[in-house]
């Protein structure tokens, strides 16, 4: 056990195919509008205006789902980039110091990075069959 292995590096708690996967693509999309829609929520609340009884339900709610969504959009965003990312050093630092701001970061993150990466791309490919 005192040899060093670089395959263990490559020990992933989430499966790759499933990072990386046509349903996760969709939550991660999905919970990083979440935590946008939180964003403008907060900046909303944050205005001197009066939330009728009747719709603070739905705010908290609406809430929620925000914070639900932030929570798996950061977890989520900060695993591609250190596991699966393949841009070079200085856009991976950059993104990492962009992540540091949630809800917003990681967000843009997904909507920019995650969703038009090259390694999500050739995954797609390969599962449609498509020859790299």
């Amino acid at each position: 056990m005192n040899s060093w292995d670089p395959d263990m590096l490559r020990y992933y708690y989430i499966n790759k195919e499933w990072m990386l996967s046509p349903r996760a693509r969709i939550v991660y999309r999905t919970s990083a509008i979440c935590s946008l829609a939180l964003f403008f929520m907060l900046w909303v609340l944050r205005l001197p205006v009066v939330i009728p009884a009747g719709i603070t339900p739905l705010v908290r709610l609406l809430l929620f789902a925000g914070v639900v969504g932030a929570a798996i959009t950061i977890v989520g965003m900060e695993y591609f980039l250190f596991g699966f990312d393949d841009s070079p050093a200085w856009k991976k630092t950059l993104w990492f110091c962009v992540m540091l701001l949630p809800p917003l970061g990681p967000a843009l993150y997904c909507l920019i990075v995650y969703s038009y990466s090259r390694v999500l791309m050739k995954v797609s490919a390969e599962r449609d069959g498509v020859p790299s």
